[in-house]
């Protein structure tokens, strides 16, 4: 991990919901926003130009934003590369983030499914083709592309059994979940090799810490208990993380502490902390991971001011030490009053001058 310098202490991450960006400035997330090259560059000139009008002195966006060849948003959560190379079909709406259809195979299917090859599967066949007319273009491609976790991608294809065969049928979990990481790594791998990015779509955060570090999603580890995840996950991510360094977790569950202590057998620079989960066990556990600090955008949306105000303080207090934690909001609703965004910045601003 790189060392934090005066200007990313205690930095801070922004990510809006498709609907912020869609009331805001006038984004559709249809096909187009994602497959469409000349609709991808300009729209992230407008998010740039954007984020700055609005959050300029917070450090975000651009004052004079130029085209770049850019492959993959980095200014919006949400994955459906991985679901659709597993074969998901994919829904695509004017103001939400993509949405992978479940799947539900059959025991046999499931026992028969085999890794597909990315380069020639859809979507990433259809992004390959595009970095190399980029490339060919202008020199070099930038962006990534969010690859989703071992569980999030599990659950598309195996529905609710996926839980009940963690205890029925493990080793038939552990192979796909084998399969499934070896395809994520595949990926992120070759994304990084073409863009020198992997995981700044899962949260931006990634590249205050290092812009090469590979984050997994870790979503649906909430649903699970830390045994279950010490038995059939855990050694999965164990080789997902030999073959790619630096490795972190994103766990926007509020129940980080119960899981960190298993989290911390991993090799890990930075892990999400989400929003309820106890700040101070997760650092016990984890005294040398960069912290991303979560804000719930659900009480961003519903809270006062001065309550986020008392949030973001409670967060940095028990993160200690403050150079290896950052805060974030990711998935804010056009709704969100500014208020409150200006009010978790003002809280670090003010830690920033002691």
């Amino acid at each position: 991990m790189r060392a934090i310098t005066a200007d990313q202490f205690i930095p801070i991450e922004l990510v809006f919901n498709p609907n912020w960006w869609y009331r805001t400035a006038g984004i559709s997330f249809d096909r187009s926003f994602y497959f469409d090259a000349e609709t991808r560059i300009s729209n992230d000139v407008i998010m740039r130009r954007v984020l700055y009008e609005r959050f300029g002195e917070m450090g975000m966006g651009e004052s004079d934003p130029q085209p770049r060849p850019i492959i993959g948003s980095q200014h919006v959560a949400g994955g459906f590369v991985i679901p659709a190379l597993l074969g998901a079909e994919i829904q695509f709406a004017k103001d939400a983030a993509p949405q992978p259809l479940p799947m539900t195979m059959d025991v046999g299917q499931i026992e028969a499914f085999e890794k597909p090859d990315f380069r020639s599967t859809w979507p990433m066949n259809v992004f390959i083709a595009q970095m190399d007319a980029l490339e060919a273009e202008w020199g070099y491609v930038v962006g990534g592309m969010n690859t989703d976790g071992l569980l999030n991608a599990a659950y598309h294809l195996y529905g609710q059994n996926l839980f009940v065969d963690f205890y029925e049928a493990p080793d038939r979990v552990r192979r796909l979940l084998r399969l499934i990481g070896d395809l994520i790594v595949d990926v992120a791998l070759y994304l990084r090799q073409r863009t020198g990015d992997c995981s700044i779509a899962v949260n931006r955060m990634v590249e205050h810490v290092d812009p090469l570090l590979f984050f997994h999603a870790n979503c649906s580890v909430q649903m699970i208990s830390p045994r279950s995840y010490r038995d059939i996950h855990l050694a999965v991510e164990q080789g997902m993380a030999e073959r790619i360094q630096p490795y972190g977790i994103h766990h926007c569950g509020d129940n980080l502490h119960r899981m960190a202590p298993v989290y911390a057998e991993l090799p890990l620079t930075m892990v999400d902390v989400g929003w309820g989960s106890d700040v101070t066990a997760v650092r016990e556990a984890l005294p040398g991971v960069f912290l991303n600090l979560r804000l719930d955008p659900v009480r961003m949306l519903q809270a006062t001011a001065e309550e986020i105000t008392a949030d973001t303080e409670g967060l940095l207090k028990a993160a200690g030490p403050l150079e290896n934690a950052g805060v974030c909001c990711i998935n804010m609703d056009y709704r969100t009053p500014d208020d409150n965004i200006w009010a978790l910045y003002e809280v670090v601003e003010r830690i920033r001058r002691i």
